[in-house]
């Protein structure tokens, strides 16, 4: 009996720091979702959205105003940020997707309910980029149609606006946007049909000697086959990029501090059902008292880890704040390395603390919207301690001012990066020029 004692208790509080845990990750926008499931879940939490909500957004916006005010740079950037959320809603509400747009075109074609049926999942399963991956096999089938049949439906979809959407790859996107020319150019098909590899690599020596032409003529057939649009969809409205970013805290620069705002509700610090309280009170049933209360007390837990969530997120980004000033002040150029250790420690609390509360949550300042992991910059050895950002921009710079037609090996940066301080090896440099997304020696080579 004892054992099972020990048990159960164990499992209690497992349950409870789950719980805590559980709501100290959230970010602003699943914090609000998981109290609204709780407070249909239980009578004694009552969030006064009606009221109390919107006095709290018109508290939040009055304060933002009064900061903005005060602060001419602060007033510029708020009305921006007015102004791009206004944007966003006429986007949101007038723009219209890829599938709208090309299935408007098609409507001459639904002669029956099947053609209607048929492009419709056409359209539908372009993906992002605008291609129709599907194979034409399997969607023959799917349809109960010839190869052939299925081939015609296909072939009316790719002649559609943008030119290049219903494409299997990249090789016919392109083929099917020249086609739509007037005046083929036949190097520029033939490196499209046959040399796209040795394109991607700038090889542009290789395709003059394949196709027994001069490096001009090859240079100038891929200035065109550039300007050509590697993805239709670009420029359409995608549901996997609409989403608003809503920040979990706003930095506000003030002239002799910083102002630091969690997008929290005030309905979170009064949120019991009074009609509830008093009936718990009041000389009920002892089964409906022993209801009440258990719900009281799962409530109360529930609002404690909120308040704890608060606490947490006030003390790590006043800490943040002042250990990263110089970058709320001046911009992205002055992040210095910061590692999470050190902000544990002069918060006094764990490092997983920390990393859970930081994890997925959103900063807004002057500067823009970060990630605050954006903030928790690591360090690369060198004369000066510099962060990954800031040796990334250097590299950049070097890149942008060598000689096009002789451009830097990896190692060549490498000696140029330690000739500023800044000692990263032949692997760092490729590593993070791969990750900026800029090409190596060879292909950045121009021929002129």
């Amino acid at each position: 009996m004892r054992q099972e004692l020990n048990l159960t208790q164990t499992q209690k509080l497992s349950e409870k720091m789950l719980q805590s845990l559980q709501i100290l990750q959230m970010n602003t926008q699943e914090l609000e979702e998981y109290l609204k499931e709780k407070e249909l879940e239980n009578p004694l939490i009552e969030l006064e959205e009606n009221s109390s909500d919107s006095e709290e957004k018109n508290d939040f916006q009055e304060k933002l105003e009064w900061l903005a005010k005060s602060d001419e740079q602060n007033r510029i950037y708020y009305q921006d940020e007015q102004n791009e959320q206004r944007e966003e809603r006429e986007f949101l509400e007038k723009e219209r997707g890829l599938p709208e747009y090309v299935l408007s075109q098609l409507i001459p074609f639904f002669k029956t309910e099947k053609d209607s049926e048929i492009y419709e999942f056409l359209v539908y399963s372009l993906d992002e980029r605008g291609y129709l991956i599907d194979n034409v096999e399997e969607l023959a089938d799917k349809f109960f149609l010839s190869v052939e049949e299925m081939k015609v439906y296909i072939d009316r979809l790719k002649k559609c606006d943008p030119a290049g959407v219903g494409a299997a790859d990249l090789q016919e996107c392109l083929l099917l946007q020249l086609l739509r020319r007037e005046n083929e150019n036949q190097i520029v098909k033939q490196i499209v049909e046959h040399h796209l590899v040795e394109l991607g690599k700038n090889q542009i020596p290789q395709i003059a000697k394949a196709l027994k032409i001069s490096r001009d003529e090859v240079v100038r057939a891929c200035e065109e086959i550039r300007k050509l649009n590697p993805k239709p969809a670009q420029g359409f409205a995608s549901k996997n990029h609409l989403s608003y970013l809503v920040p979990d805290v706003t930095v506000v620069k003030f002239k002799e501090y910083f102002e630091i705002i969690l997008n929290e509700k005030n309905a979170y610090n009064k949120p019991f059902s009074s009609y509830y309280l008093s009936l718990m009170k009041e000389d009920s049933s002892i089964e409906v008292k022993e209801y009440l209360q258990e719900k009281y007390k799962q409530a109360q837990w529930i609002f404690q880890c909120v308040a704890s969530r608060k606490d947490t997120m006030m003390k790590i980004c006043r800490i943040l704040v002042e250990e990263q000033k110089e970058f709320f002040e001046k911009g992205s150029a002055y992040l210095k390395p910061l590692r999470m250790q050190e902000l544990a420690k002069k918060a006094g609390i764990h490092e997983s603390t920390v990393s859970r509360a930081v994890k997925e949550k959103y900063l807004q300042c002057s500067w823009g919207i970060f990630p605050i992991n954006y903030f928790f910059a690591q360090s690369v050895s060198g004369k000066e301690i510099h962060t990954k950002d800031t040796v990334k921009k250097e590299l950049k710079k070097i890149i942008q001012e060598e000689d096009k037609e002789h451009p830097l090996s990896d190692q060549k940066i490498a000696e140029k990066m330690q000739e500023k301080g800044i000692s990263i090896s032949r692997r760092t440099v490729a590593k993070y020029r791969g990750q900026m997304g800029i090409a190596d020696a060879g292909g950045r080579k121009v021929y002129l």
